[in-house]
């Protein structure tokens, strides 16, 4: 006996693909997370360009968060170049990618991901029952946008990020135009975390290796080494000896795996695993109160530690601008000559690690950039198969809304990951 579903696309999530499953009995035979969103070529077209052009050329990969891109870009042409930024330079950076991370986690918050704990097909008819938490939400993105907007000139593909810095600094008193409504929203993330903490959370423990970036006197974003929950610790420079990537026929997304291993998972759980002492004293009590101090390995509750972090980003956004300096100069050149440079940063997503090979024109030559949605793939299916066999007897529509909450624990971006959902799964009774 078989039986399929097929559902178009996976909604609430950034880009499109397909999941196939197969089913014998009560045990997965076959599962493919398939992206089949073209390849976006951007490693190719970055080749032959100037290393300025790199910041810019990068955030176009994602909508969502061009930030990461332009950081992860510019910590790889810096390190490159031997360029150390000054402070105020890199508290203006921490801040701008304080800004994406709040709009990126109240869109997944309150518009993709709260839907499926209260039985909603999307935000917009949840809005119909909860119109303060959406009004909320919404507000709580658009102050993530205006950090965004006043630091990068514009809060889609900023325009004022460049290699070495910002092409201009800012005064403080700019900065401080925007903390009433940091003190709101960083009240609000509080108010977040309590009430996705209220939400159903099935009973799920997974044994995840966790990579995430860390630094010695703050909660990762801008930089940091790589680590993760067996042991490693290293620089940036060695993710390629520690970590492959690999093609599969059923994805245009290459699966990144531990060399020697198999998948890990980056992102909110990772970082907050990894991390949670280096988080802000506020954030650190607003997990206390969702009964998820020192951290959670529940993938579903996923939407609780990116609340935490909302929390820290909002608190950490204004103390930034309380100690903020503006810097002598807005940006500092280095010396070009052929070479390598490496960057990785956390995206609201996860790690984004980019590699850059220039030669002595500052001509870039080869680049390589890893998403962390390409990063997580594998650990998607992982977690799926692991979850199907006690799901099994659901009928089709309720197992196929199951299904695409696990996928969305990732808020995965596979616009992102292809430089989604087409669900079939096939069912057999051995005989």
């Amino acid at each position: 006996m078989s039986r399929e579903i097929s559902v178009d696309y996976l909604a609430r999530v950034e880009g499109e693909g397909a999941l196939y499953l197969a089913i014998d009995g009560d045990k997965v035979t076959d599962l493919r997370f398939r992206i089949f969103e073209p390849p976006r070529f951007f490693e190719a077209f970055l080749r032959g360009r100037n290393y300025l052009e790199a910041p810019d050329i990068t955030a176009r990969i994602c909508g969502i968060c061009p930030v990461a891109y332009q950081t992860s870009s510019a910590n790889a042409m810096e390190d490159w170049l031997g360029v150390e930024l000054e402070p105020g330079v890199k508290q203006l950076r921490h801040l701008m990618y304080l800004g994406e991370w709040i709009e990126s986690h109240c869109l997944h918050v309150y518009m993709l991901h709260a839907p499926d704990f209260l039985g909603y097909q999307s935000g917009i008819h949840m809005a119909k029952d909860h119109p303060e938490a959406v009004t909320r939400g919404l507000r709580l993105k658009a102050a993530g946008n205006r950090l965004m907007q006043l630091l990068g000139g514009r809060e889609i593909h900023p325009v004022n990020f460049r290699v070495g810095g910002f092409y201009r600094a800012f005064e403080k008193a700019e900065l401080a135009a925007l903390t009433h409504e940091l003190e709101w929203g960083r009240e609000a993330a509080a108010e977040t975390v309590d009430w996705v903490s209220g939400f159903p959370f099935p009973d799920i423990e997974i044994d995840y290796e966790f990579v995430a970036l860390r630094h010695s006197d703050e909660y990762a974003i801008v930089e940091g080494r790589i680590v993760s929950s067996t042991g490693l610790d290293l620089a940036v420079s060695d993710w390629p000896a520690y970590f492959a990537e690999e093609h599969v026929e059923w994805s245009n997304a290459l699966h990144a795996r531990r060399i020697g291993g198999g998948s890990y998972q980056v992102g909110p759980m990772a970082r907050y695993n990894l991390n949670f002492e280096q988080l802000h004293p506020a954030a650190r009590a607003a997990a206390v109160g969702a009964g998820i101090a020192g951290g959670t390995r529940n993938p579903f509750r996923s939407i609780q530690v990116r609340s935490v972090e909302l929390v820290h980003a909002f608190a950490t956004a204004l103390e930034l601008i309380d100690a903020y300096q503006p810097p002598s100069a807005p940006y500092r050149v280095g010396s070009v000559a052929a070479g390598t440079g490496h960057g990785a940063s956390e995206a609201p997503r996860g790690l984004l690690y980019h590699r850059y090979q220039l030669d002595g024109e500052g001509t870039i030559v080869d680049a390589r950039i890893v998403p962390p949605t390409s990063q997580n793939q594998l650990r998607i299916e992982d977690d799926l198969r692991l979850m199907v066999p006690s799901l099994v007897q659901l009928p089709d529509d309720e197992l196929k809304w199951r299904l695409e909450q696990a996928i969305r624990n990732y808020d995965p971006c596979i616009s992102c990951a292809t430089h989604f959902l087409d669900l079939r799964v096939e069912r057999h009774v051995s005989r």
